[in-house]
């Protein structure tokens, strides 16, 4: 299959230009069929490609005068989204001249933008962002909202576990997904009402392509006993970020305790291929890529901190979700979902959008 090529904002994350390039030329590294539509000033990105051969036949320049910064509003970003790199390279999609947009900039901006010049999905309220965690278990968990919307309705949960199953069955090869709320207990009792709401019509769904195994609880996330976590993006985000800060405070508190004391290093010596092993498999690099489902295109926030090997690992599940076509795998599921695989329920199961206070987060 021969794969559309890739606008990448080069001008977003920490490192900006140098970071993104690099990370593409990593990525192409490993699949020598993607090409990119490279997005920002054009004069730093060419300085940028003389370092990676690989990339010149592969890349053309889009040039962008301006720059989303971190600490822009979306209301703000909105109004410069025909000058600015990020924007730029989300409207590439729109027009077709790019099949998925990479970006590590701000995640409000960049949600902003895409759900304005993309669109939402019919049959999608609002989109979500989701990304992949790593588990105890053989596979990945994939985790939903994140942060796009901090207040969810049944209905949105609902359409939540749709979309999170649909890009789980590319990630995992289930073809039934176990799905899960997130919930602060597991008993069918525990809840808000949105939670219990959503819950109850997940159950009484038939003939869509997952398991609904009711609830867990954020301590159970990483334990590899479920494929998707569904949630609102103001709890979800704050799950993310405990379970990111968790993984800090024990690879420093190794570090330290590895460097205390002449014994503690002849310790880490004998000990270095697992503490490696643990290194890897916390590092948030080898999870990076979170992917705003819903729209009428493919967007991929990259972090903001993330290095080479985390852009090449976000552009690799662009790539990815390119080849395995997850939009249109969601139109069908929600195709089943209009359908009546909700019978007994309020008609507002399969309605149009409802009024929402949440905003995405910056």
């Amino acid at each position: 299959m021969t794969l559309p090529r890739i606008a990448v904002d080069a001008m977003g994350g920490d490192e900006g230009v140098r970071v993104m390039v690099e990370g593409a030329a990593l990525a192409r590294r490993d699949h020598d069929q993607f090409k990119f539509l490279l997005v920002g000033d054009e004069t730093r990105i060419k300085r940028a490609l003389e370092k990676h051969p690989n990339m010149r036949g592969a890349s053309e320049i889009l040039h962008a005068d301006d720059v989303v910064s971190g600490e822009e509003k979306p209301t703000q970003a909105l109004r410069r989204a025909k000058t600015t790199s990020m924007g730029l390279a989300i409207d590439a999609v729109k027009r077709g001249d790019a099949g998925a947009a990479v970006s590590a900039g701000n995640t409000g901006a960049l949600m902003a933008m895409s759900k304005l010049a993309l669109r939402t999905m019919p049959g999608i309220d609002r989109p979500a962002l989701a990304a992949l965690l790593p588990t105890l278990g053989d596979n990945d968990v994939v985790m939903l909202d994140l942060g796009a919307n901090t207040e969810c309705d049944a209905r949105n949960l609902v359409q939540f576990a749709i979309m999170g199953a649909a890009y789980s069955r590319i990630v995992t090869g289930r073809d039934r997904p176990r799905v899960r709320l997130l919930n602060i207990g597991t008993e069918e009792i525990k809840g808000t009402e949105e939670v219990q709401d959503a819950a109850a019509r997940l159950r009484a769904a038939t003939g869509l392509a997952l398991e609904f195994d009711g609830f867990v609880e954020a301590d159970k996330i990483n334990r590899g006993e479920v494929d998707v976590v569904v949630t609102d993006g103001f709890s979800g985000n704050i799950a993310l970020k405990a379970i990111e800060g968790s993984a800090r405070f024990v690879t420093d508190l190794l570090r330290a305790a590895f460097t205390s004391s002449l014994r503690s290093k002849i310790g880490f010596l004998v000990s270095r291929p697992a503490t490696e092993l643990l290194r890897h498999h916390l590092d948030p690099n080898n999870h990076n890529g979170a992917v705003f489902l819903g729209l009428n295109g493919v967007v991929v926030k990259s972090h903001g901190s993330a290095n080479a090997l985390g852009v090449s690992n976000a552009v690799a599940v662009t790539a990815r979700i390119l080849e395995e076509q997850l939009t249109e795998r969601i139109a069908a599921d929600l195709a089943e979902l209009d359908h009546g695989s909700l019978k007994g329920l309020p008609d507002d199961t399969r309605g149009g959008p409802e009024t929402h206070k949440g905003d995405a987060l910056a």
